[in-house]
């Protein structure tokens, strides 16, 4: 009797366990205000930037992204209150390299690549994000690149 109740409690186990994993969906409704979002090539990579024109920052936080087919985590600028930035390194920068390993100890390796939880087009991206201690997804749309 007690190998039955033990088998049925991990069976129930399992059951609740595959069904929190797929608790991924995404909103509909757009956790703050946007202008139009952004990205720009630099030295490292692709720089995101997500404008933010109102949000309730003790019940949101903007965390991280998915875009172009990597993930980064979200921070607020320094130079402009509103704008939150990812960054993608692409292993373009300067790198030093030397016979000497001690001397390449700076380089920062290109990031590797990480599958958004959704599919999405080259001018979307997937913004992660908290709200009610619950992390929700939102697609960004419409993303242009500017020089």
């Amino acid at each position: 009797m007690t190998k039955i109740l033990f088998f049925m409690a991990g069976v129930l186990m399992v059951v609740l366990f595959a069904s929190c994993g797929s608790n991924k969906d995404l909103q509909e409704r757009a956790p703050a205000q946007f202008n139009k979002v952004y990205y720009t090539y630099n030295s490292n990579g692709i720089e995101l930037n997500i404008p933010v024109v109102s949000i309730q920052d003790e019940l949101v936080s903007l965390d991280a992204v998915y875009f172009h087919g990597m993930k980064s985590v979200l921070e607020k600028s320094d130079d402009q209150p509103n704008l939150y930035v990812a960054n993608f390194r692409m292993g373009t920068g300067d790198m030093v390299m030397d016979a000497d390993p001690a001397k390449e100890y700076g380089n920062k390796p290109p990031q590797l690549p990480e599958e958004s939880p959704f599919s999405i087009d080259e001018d979307e991206a997937i913004l992660v994000f908290t709200q009610d201690d619950k992390i929700k997804y939102y697609k960004l749309t419409g993303i242009v690149e500017k020089e």
